[in-house]
């Protein structure tokens, strides 16, 4: 993997889009900075996104059993990394972060923005709550741990078996021939087959899910570190197969233009039969559609790399990192992450909302069965490479153009290739 951050590029990256925003916060960071009983947590747990209600229940426990300890959170959105460097920047930075690991956060350990928290890990015995693959995402290139990993992800496929029935189709499809025929017999009943975000992170990573057909995990992370999609046969034709799928009309009608939100309202709404779906979208589908949808994995064609048809899972969602101004506060810091640890914290997370955990835990999301299924899915389903680790920040944003050129019916295979690689280039 490699970092299109220098401590340079950290510098001037901190002048852009949100410097007004977090600059204008630098009292709020300088008062916390100056509090040695006020830890401030940089979260996205507080907007809309699932598991915000349980995480702010928590911090009231945590403040009943440590009340010389004050957690203040400060919450933002998509933006949170670009808000973060720039307060970086000004060295009144929050205590602790909680963002995945995508994008700009890649860099972040390898410039200073944040600490290695290997040993931390380990002074405070918490290693071993710590799923194994977890900590191997986590680990960067150097054997640094960027952060404490929390939350994980299944991404598989959901299929409403209603809809399928109703268009006359008897099972899930598992090939990408049966997907075909599904399709054209859903349009013909007016429903829409396979709904997608292809003008955000959605379509991204389906369009990269579809690639690796013909991909061994090894292959793929060398195609997705180069952005190298023409010299790879199998990316090549595992690009073919996303377009004879998409001229064939599995897709949503202007899938080029769709969004994660639209997606999810199509599937809940009963007017799509099928999604790629992380589990934070599995959670939110409607009871009425949960009740007769199935979950499963992405069709293949013959001569896929993989025996089974496949899902993404990663155990990058949400981590907890440590800045330099954090180091300060260690002992809040501690006390703060042991809770967060805890068994019964963790739990709470999984049946109060519904998330994946990149910790050891044998508690199950009951009250979100779509979640709980495909937490068991298991070795019924083969797996292909979540791409983020291996994509240079700077070509993260391209790519998502490039997808939107890729969901646009009639682009060839060709054109959808120079697209891509375009992305990297302009990284």
């Amino acid at each position: 993997m490699r970092s299109s951050l220098s401590r340079r590029g950290f510098l001037a990256a901190g002048s852009g889009l949100a410097a007004a925003t977090a600059l204008s916060g630098c009292s709020t960071f300088a008062s916390a900075d100056s509090d040695p009983g006020t830890l401030l947590v940089h979260t996205q747990l507080g907007t809309t996104a699932p598991g915000s209600p349980t995480y702010k229940a928590v911090v009231e426990t945590f403040h009943e059993e440590n009340p010389d300890i004050r957690i203040k959170n400060l919450v933002n959105g998509d933006d949170l990394p670009q808000v973060y460097e720039t307060s970086r920047l000004a060295r009144k930075e929050p205590d602790v972060v909680m963002v995945n690991l995508y994008d700009k956060t890649l860099a972040w350990t390898d410039v200073g923005a944040t600490v290695d928290v290997k040993g931390y890990l380990d002074d405070w015995g918490l290693r071993e709550r710590v799923l194994p693959a977890a900590l191997e995402e986590w680990t960067d290139a150097k054997g640094r741990l960027r952060a404490f990993p929390y939350f994980a992800t299944n991404w598989p496929v959901a299929f409403n078996t209603a809809l399928l029935e109703l268009a006359g189709v008897d099972s899930v499809p598992t090939t990408g021939d049966q997907l075909i025929g599904a399709a054209r017999r859903l349009r013909a009943k007016g429903i829409a087959p396979v709904t997608v975000g292809g003008n955000d992170w959605t379509g991204q990573k389906l369009l990269a899910q579809i690639i690796q057909t013909f991909l061994t995990p090894d292959e793929a992370r060398k195609v997705y570190t180069s952005g190298d999609f023409s010299g790879s046969r199998g990316a090549r034709e595992g690009i073919d197969y996303f377009v004879q799928l998409r001229d064939a009309g599995v897709f949503a009608d202007k899938a080029q233009g769709l969004t994660s939100d639209i997606m999810t309202t199509q599937y809940n709404t009963e007017t799509a039969a099928i999604q790629s779906a992380m589990s934070s979208a599995l959670a939110k589908v409607s009871p009425k559609a949960a009740g007769h949808t199935e979950i499963g994995g992405w069709p293949l064609a013959p001569g896929a790399s993989h025996s089974k048809p496949t899902i993404m899972r990663s155990h990058t969602l949400i981590g907890f990192w440590i800045s330099p101004n954090g180091v300060k506060k260690l002992s809040s810091v501690e006390k703060f992450l042991r809770f967060m640890y805890r068994p019964e914290t963790v739990s709470r997370f999984i049946t109060e909302s519904g998330r994946d955990m990149a910790l050891v835990t044998d508690t199950v999301s009951k009250e979100f069965p779509l979640v709980a299924k495909a937490q068991q899915l298991g070795d019924g389903v083969g797996q292909v490479l979540l791409p983020d680790l291996y994509v240079p920040p700077t070509a993260t944003q391209p790519l998502i153009t490039a997808t939107s050129t890729a969901f646009t019916r009639g682009t060839s295979a060709a054109a959808v290739r120079s697209a891509l690689e375009s992305a990297y280039r302009t990284a």
